[in-house]
């Protein structure tokens, strides 16, 4: 039988698409919902698979679901949950897809319109996982396969809600993570901001006049620069402090490769090529 019978997915592109293709495929849900503004986009992402119905009316598209997945941009995600919730069945849980959590988790912690329902819960969670391509034409069912997912509980949340959660990421392939919405995002400030940021700039620094001699380097390094800089824009501006606190510590790093590259300390700059290395090789594929 499947984990649930009703999952309802708000944003059917490339992350929402891909939890329903999964989620289908899987079968770990009887029913993939999905809601979004536009009949022909949630009328593609049927054929293609990732959902088994698409509405533009979410109040009926929530209707039953025993789950739902927001996956929208994250600063529209605390509008989305407190306006689903008063109309939630009970025991219905929520959970999202946002690259930031903290500001996330603790507006809802203090929303009268979550706080009054003490029979729907709100579980934060973010799967490590994506491309720079959008749309549910680029989802596939295998995004979540040994990926990451992060999920963010409050102290305050419901325990079978929160393993609720973890389970269903299990079910799509993910290894799940618990950390607090601070540390999740003190973390990923490091390990994927950052990482767009220095992508983006190393990209914009390229003359354009130069742009037909780069190489398979230039472009796998700057891919993820290709990214929606409005989502890209809501990411970085909700996680602003932890943003500014890994480029200082990236700053310092590059300041000590170019001194030691500019005073013939080769030694000192080749140390930190290897420890690149080292750390890109842990990682692997």
């Amino acid at each position: 039988m499947p984990e649930f019978q009703q999952v309802a997915i708000v944003g059917v592109g490339l992350i929402g698409g891909s939890i329903g293709l999964a989620a289908l495929k899987r079968k770990v849900a009887a029913q993939v919902i999905g809601i979004g503004r536009s009949e022909e986009k949630l009328a593609r992402a049927k054929r293609i698979g990732c959902i088994t119905e698409g509405t533009t009316d979410w109040q009926a598209g929530i209707r039953g679901a025993d789950l739902v997945c927001i996956c929208s941009p994250v600063e529209s995600i605390v509008s989305w949950v407190e306006k689903m919730v008063p109309f939630c069945q009970p025991g219905t849980v929520i959970t999202d897809a946002g690259s930031t959590k903290q500001t996330i988790v603790e507006t809802l912690h203090l929303s009268e319109s979550v706080r009054g329902r003490k029979d729907v819960y709100f579980v934060g969670s973010h799967p490590m996982a994506g491309s720079d391509k959008t749309g549910s034409e680029n989802a596939t069912a295998d995004l979540f396969q040994k990926r990451v997912t992060i999920v963010t509980p409050a102290p305050e949340s419901d325990r079978t809600a929160v393993a609720k959660v973890g389970e269903f990421w299990k079910s799509l392939g993910s290894h799940v993570v618990e950390m607090s919405p601070h540390q999740h995002d003190l973390s990923v400030a490091s390990t994927s901001h950052l990482p767009h940021v220095i992508a983006s700039l190393l990209a914009a620094s390229t003359p354009e006049s130069l742009l037909p001699l780069t190489s398979s380097g230039w472009a796998d390094t700057t891919r993820v620069a290709a990214g929606d800089v409005e989502l890209w824009r809501q990411i970085l501006t909700t996680n602003r402090g932890h943003v500014l606190q890994a480029l200082g510590n990236f700053e310092k790093l590059l300041a000590a490769f170019r001194s030691s590259l500019e005073s013939g300390r080769d030694e000192q700059w080749i140390k930190l090529l290897e420890q690149g290395k080292h750390h890109r090789d842990i990682v692997g594929s």
